[in-house]
């Protein structure tokens, strides 16, 4: 707990460095202000991205002894000892520093698609700077997940904390933080165009006119500033030998079939290994120990399962080798990345969906050429179709795949084979699974995210928010003639009944307890409705909106809970919709820049 002197000095220091006031407004007041938050959001991914990948070359030199700059993944022999022990050791730390970080920080951390979809683009920096240095441990000991996790949580969360320090808009808030994940996909790859159609799809949740100037400023500034910090390209290096032609365009479409299939079986792989381990009562601090173990054993059959394998993308040297040795990488690389994941290392799989879909394409060209040798598929070209086609699978980002391979390659009709393979891939995985690595991981926890579209308003809008708390209650042993002095006609529409120990018993319609046939001194419980059906304070207005139709009830009383029954609330049906669309118009006219 934090003395009383520390808490005044933080607040001290919280107060010297907020922004003043003056600066804020004209923030808030121009579009063009964001569009130079974004610039300087660039900058800072950028510098984080380069910071990142050389903290992960230092320790792949230190602990595979490897030479500096070289990447793991791309090694073709790496000391057996080292390969085993390594990810091994490494996962038993790495264990045990999550079991002591739980005790500091016992809430999950929120990345950037989670944010900008339930917290209106809110993240923590220290949570972030967390998950940062998880995503670089676990990839410099040789675990077989990508860096991008850990690029897009640094991006996200600098940005949404320079946001959050402006005290931007919910909307605006959320496009910053496409921002930052913008810049820093855009350098890690050397593709802006990538970047910012990442932080379309992925984080922002749409395309609108009002998000194209930031997100595209934050994307190229991004690159520019990894250029000039690291000019080893950082980017997926491909060269081909010939030219696409109809028949590719063709085949393109039964790869991206083949993509979806590998991208289900391997999400599906991840879902599915931490139940299992959890089954076979490992402790949860003792399974990145178990995963870096096997990950090690397959690293004695191929080094390139080890790390993200950003570095083995360098098409042209991969498929000159053998198809067995490919077929064999491909097989292990699959199941690296799932124990890695599964058994709780931090890191992403858009790094690894990339050389395990350019294996893939490989092996899908050599089988067919076996089949038909007519046909005489280059082998270059599948490698960049598949690497396409299993990445838009795995991340749900097909315009962003498109325009990697465009960008890397720079032809227009390899591009157009990767775009029907991805836009095939994509559909086939929306229709089958339903959903994309980032979202089937909240699914697994229990959310019913789909994409980063704000949907975190709709939780924010409860029934708490909506309804009246001055609220009239008759007991129910109320006569109806009683009833009928204290309401009469005109008064109100309905009256909350309770009973004698204050519980709610139901609603009473003015308009029926004035009817002539009643006797005046029958009870008025014996005319109440909807008895069984009230409403949470912490209903969403969807949820309260469903209730109101499966009751058939214009009003219904809000209850403070099951057990107590008390009624703390009234709320109609009428207002919820109301309150429901002038929510919905405010989305909209956030979505078009109005």
């Amino acid at each position: 707990m934090l003395s009383p002197l520390n808490t005044s000095l933080r607040e001290r220091l919280a107060r010297a460095l907020e922004i003043p006031r003056v600066l804020r407004r004209v923030v808030r007041a121009r579009e063009s202000s964001l569009v130079v938050l974004a610039l300087i959001i660039g900058v800072l991914a950028g510098v984080g991205v380069v910071a990142m990948s050389d903290a992960t070359n230092v320790l792949h030199w230190l602990f595979f002894d490897i030479p500096w700059k070289n990447r793991l993944s791309a090694e073709e022999f790496v000391d057996p000892r080292l390969a085993v022990a390594v990810p091994t050791i490494g996962g038993l730390i790495f264990g045990f520093a999550l079991l002591l970080v739980s005790r500091w920080r016992p809430q999950r951390e929120v990345d950037p698609i989670e944010a900008n979809a339930l917290h209106g683009g809110r993240m923590s920096l220290r949570g972030s700077f967390n998950v940062v240095l998880q995503t670089i441990w676990s990839c410099g000991v040789g675990a077989s997940v990508g860096l991008e996790a850990g690029y897009t949580q640094l991006g996200g969360g600098m940005a949404s904390r320079l946001g959050q320090a402006f005290r931007l808009r919910r909307g605006d808030l959320r496009i910053l933080v496409g921002c930052g994940a913008a810049a820093a996909i855009a350098g890690a790859f050397g593709a802006p165009l990538a970047g910012a159609f990442y932080g379309f799809e992925l984080v922002v949740g749409t395309y609108s006119v009002a998000s194209l100037a930031p997100v595209g400023i934050a994307a190229l500034t991004g690159y520019l500033v990894v250029r000039a910090l690291d000019p080893a390209s950082l980017g997926i290096e491909t060269i081909y030998v010939s030219k696409v032609i109809a028949s590719d365009l063709a085949l393109a479409a039964a790869v991206g079939l083949a993509a979806a299939a590998v991208g289900i079986v391997v999400m599906r792989g991840v879902g599915l290994s931490e139940p299992l381990l959890a089954k076979l009562h490992i402790k949860q601090y003792l399974r990145p120990a178990l995963g870096g173990l096997l990950v090690g054993l397959m690293a004695l059959v191929t080094p390139h399962v080890l790390g993200s394998g950003h570095g083995a993308i360098h098409i042209a040297a991969m498929v000159d080798q053998p198809i067995r040795v490919v077929a064999i990488m491909f097989v292990l690389k699959c199941a690296a990345s799932i124990v890695s994941l599964g058994s709780g290392f931090r890191g992403g799989l858009f790094f690894t969906s990339l050389l395990i879909g350019a294996l893939g394409g490989r092996l899908f060209a050599n089988l067919v050429t076996l089949a038909w040798p007519a046909l005489g598929l280059d082998p270059h070209i599948y490698a960049i179709i598949g690497m396409g086609a299993l990445s838009a699978s795995v991340i749900g980002a097909p315009l962003t795949m498109t325009f990697i391979a465009l960008e890397t390659t720079g032809d227009f009709w390899l591009t157009a084979a990767v775009l029907i393979a991805v836009i095939v891939s994509t559909q086939v995985t929306r229709e089958i699974f339903g959903y994309s690595f980032a979202t089937w991981r909240f699914h697994l926890r229990g959310e019913t995210i789909r994409s980063a579209a704000d949907i975190g308003w709709i939780r924010e809008l409860t029934v708490r928010r909506m309804m009246r708390t001055d609220v009239r209650t008759v007991a129910s042993h109320t006569t109806v003639g009683r009833f009928r002095l204290v309401f009469p006609l005109g008064s109100t529409a309905q009256v909350v009944v309770v009973d004698e120990h204050r519980r709610y018993a139901g609603m009473a319609l003015v308009a029926e307890a004035h009817a002539s046939e009643l006797d005046p001194a029958l009870p008025i419980k014996n005319i109440l409705h909807y008895a069984d059906a009230a409403l949470l304070p912490t209903m969403t207005v969807k949820e309260a909106v469903i209730a109101f139709d499966k009751a058939e009830a214009e009003a219904l009383a809000v209850i403070e809970s099951v057990e107590t029954r008390r009624v703390v609330g009234l709320l109609s049906e009428t207002y919820t919709l109301r309150r429901y669309s002038d929510e919905l118009e405010l989305q909209r006219q956030s979505l078009v820049g109005d």
